[in-house]
């Protein structure tokens, strides 16, 4: 095992303001300590939250700030406290880097509850650090917020799993809706809903997306292999579809209103909501307490041991369709900006994987 040095100086690439533009930062990494693990970055996804905090959609942005919290990286050293991983392993890092340890929720293994838990950016740590992200050439992770990737997933593939795979498989699991044989739908297909629709249909669910146009029926049908396409504006097909699903997973980043989706929903069917948004929730509340629907929003990141059965289901049912491309300034903004328009482009829209030059 190697032995931890002091901090070091590395160079990320950082949005400076609201305007969300990346640039090359250059900045020293915290002191490790014991348990903490040195990794040299191979990848890491574009998740919209990265958008999200960018940008300052939410209010709570902190520049410079380097973003990505779907890190796979090889282990370059480790503490001399860690005993599960070794130089040479390739790990995966999410969105939670620290917690107090203390609490209830971190003693049952759910950290991702925690108070005082840390985000793997646009946080500070316990030596008043600030948190930088995986969109850099290096990190230094506590061992308890590392997850080793399975042999035979490669790291482009592994790192949408970390934060928009756990999202999805995470409240289906919670809400004992894994069975086979279950109608569910997708309400947005971006990186979540992507994923959504993947993980679904490994689950042997029946599986329809519902979207604002046309323009994704395509990919929805014939690439994701979703069984039906619903327009939301549609109101005979959505009449058709009423009282016919078990689930909703709703992952519009934006607003919209509820009342639409929840006639879909089945006696107890469940409106699960995923999409980050900075207003308020709007539904008419005799429409959830007359129909008997439990509706939920749900912290988008599960535990330790969800996030390492989830890459051991990837290796097996392919979740993954990502496209790759470098990580230089250029690319990596043009990347970003058609995240955010779905402007046709060669790189990828719904799970862009970064990687890392050596």
């Amino acid at each position: 095992m190697g032995s931890l040095a002091t901090e070091r100086t590395i160079v990320g690439w950082a949005a400076t303001d609201p305007s969300g533009i990346l640039s090359p930062y250059t900045y020293t990494l915290r002191n490790p300590g014991p348990e903490d693990i040195f990794i040299k970055v191979l990848c890491c996804g574009i998740c919209h939250t990265d958008i999200h905090q960018v940008k300052n959609d939410l209010g709570m942005s902190h520049y410079p700030m380097v973003p990505g919290h779907e890190v796979v990286g090889e282990v370059l050293e480790v503490g001399s406290a860690v005993a599960s991983y070794q130089v040479g392993d390739v790990v995966g890092v999410g969105a939670v880097v620290g917690c107090c340890r203390d609490c209830r929720p971190c003693k049952s293994d759910n950290e991702q509850y925690c108070n005082k838990k840390i985000w793997s950016y646009n946080d500070v740590y316990t030596d008043g650090k600030p948190t930088q992200g995986g969109f850099a050439e290096s990190m230094v992770v506590n061992q308890k917020f590392v997850v080793k990737i399975p042999d035979g997933m490669s790291p482009e593939q592994a790192a949408p799993l970390l934060c928009a795979g756990v999202t999805v498989y995470s409240p289906l699991k919670h809400f004992g809706l894994k069975q086979s044989g279950l109608r569910g739908a997708i309400l947005g297909l971006g990186g979540v809903g992507h994923m959504g629709v993947k993980i679904a249909k490994a689950m042997g669910h029946h599986v329809a997306v519902i979207s604002s146009s046309d323009k994704k029926r395509e990919e929805a049908l014939e690439h994701l292999g979703a069984d039906e396409y619903l327009v939301s504006s549609d109101a005979a097909k959505m009449q058709e579809f009423a009282d016919s699903l078990d689930y909703i997973i709703d992952t519009v980043p934006v607003f919209h209103p509820l009342e639409p989706y929840l006639s879909l929903l089945k006696l107890d069917g469940k409106l699960i909501l995923m999409g980050v948004i900075n207003t308020p929730l709007q539904f008419v509340t005799p429409v959830v307490m007359l129909g008997e629907y439990f509706s939920f929003i749900l912290l988008a990141k599960s535990h330790k041991d969800q996030i390492l059965f989830l890459l051991s289901f990837g290796v097996h049912v392919n979740t993954c369709a990502v496209s790759t491309c470098s990580f230089c300034s250029p690319i990596i903004n043009h990347v970003i900006d058609c995240f955010i328009t779905r402007r046709k482009t060669t790189l990828p829209l719904n799970l862009a994987t970064i990687c890392v030059e050596s």
